[in-house]
């Protein structure tokens, strides 16, 4: 990947990595060259992950989140991506690693389970053989013992008959199998970082529930730790550990899940929450979608973000919002110009009520 220098936007330096982290990023930013201009799709993003600890990463669509972890898998192409930053795995730094170096780690070390598995996989071969391949690779295993742990994977992912499926192709199994397939592809190596992009994405509530259980169960056995990326608020409240709430390629807010569901201090994020309905809202009642549309990311607004969107801009002093770019402090807090103790009584007065 190309690297490019830090853009000098007047943004705080980036806080050191946390001393526990297992995948410790740190002021990355990722650009994209296209025929209208350069897409600023990563932002100055720090954040840090421990082992046997989940990060939901939640945003809207074009919010930063699948482009941060397939930056951090080297996925992108490198002709047209420009890459800035700090990506440690496990002390290892993977920005400008040469692509040698990520094969040997992308699907061992590090592995991620794709939003479609219908597209993710190959129509060609059969699910046995797409999971035995990157075992095979990365362990030397012969083909009767890499088809042996696929048959294995298979049956600690839930699928019924693994012996007879191993050999079915991705269109025979249903689309929560799919999804069970993909995992058990991505962890047949025991990687210790698994990103699962979507991962519950066009499954029915029952599946989706069994998927995240399996998520969980498979974490306490491999002690991984995973990024989980996702449009819903109900998946992370009950799978994550720590959350991250991404705008415009960066982030602004984050905490524990209880801290940030609980106590939400951004606007950006009591929106989110705003959005979702709540099982004590009446049939007809209307959802409240948050104004207007996300910045396009070739010309993103100064100063905060948020700010075009927001409600409560009128409430900063000197125009801060529209003109300076807010810091997200280290640990627990968000990206805002609002004092605590203004956000506090807003969220308490106006926001909370409304959530139930």
């Amino acid at each position: 990947m190309t690297t490019l220098t830090k853009p000098d936007d007047g943004a705080p330096p980036p806080p050191a990595p946390g001393d526990g982290a297992f995948l410790s990023v740190r002021d990355l930013y990722v650009r994209f060259a296209t025929e209208d201009g350069i897409v600023k799709a990563v932002d100055g993003l720090s954040f840090d992950l421990e082992r046997g600890r989940t990060l939901g990463i939640v945003g809207e669509s074009g919010s930063g989140k699948s482009v941060t972890n397939l930056t951090v898998l080297g996925l992108h192409d490198p002709r047209t991506t420009t890459v800035s930053g700090e990506i440690l795995l496990d002390g290892q730094e993977l920005t400008g690693a040469p692509e040698r170096t990520l094969e040997r780690l992308r699907g061992n070390t590090m592995a991620m389970i794709f939003q479609d598995p219908l597209t993710a996989l190959s129509p060609y071969y059969t699910v046995g053989r797409q999971i035995a391949e990157p075992y095979r690779k990365h362990t030397g295993a012969s083909k009767s013992e890499a088809r042996s742990r696929a048959i294995e994977m298979l049956e600690k992912v839930g699928i019924p008959n693994a012996r007879l499926r191993v050999d079915d192709y991705p269109h025979q199994f249903s689309g929560g199998m799919r999804q069970r397939a993909m995992i058990a592809m991505s962890l047949v190596c025991d990687p210790d970082l698994l990103i699962a992009d979507e991962p519950t994405t066009a499954l029915d509530v029952t599946v989706q529930a069994q998927i995240l259980d399996l998520l969980k169960d498979l974490q306490q056995e491999f002690g991984s730790a995973i990024i989980l990326i996702t449009h819903d608020l109900g998946v992370v409240a009950n799978t994550a550990d720590d959350l991250l709430v991404m705008y415009a390629g960066r982030a602004v807010e984050r905490g524990t899940v209880s801290e940030v569901l609980r106590a939400p201090q951004h606007p950006y994020t009591w929106g989110l929450l705003g959005s979702m309905p709540r099982l004590t809202s009446a049939v007809d009642e209307p959802l409240s979608p948050i104004p207007g549309s996300p910045p396009s990311l070739l010309s993103p607004p100064p100063g905060c973000p948020f700010h075009p969107r927001c409600h409560y801009t009128d409430q900063v002093a000197d125009d801060r919002c529209a003109t300076e770019r807010p810091s997200l402090p280290d640990g627990r807090g968000a990206a805002c110009h609002l004092g605590a103790e203004r956000k506090q009584t807003l969220f308490t007065e106006q926001i909370k009520p409304r959530l139930g």
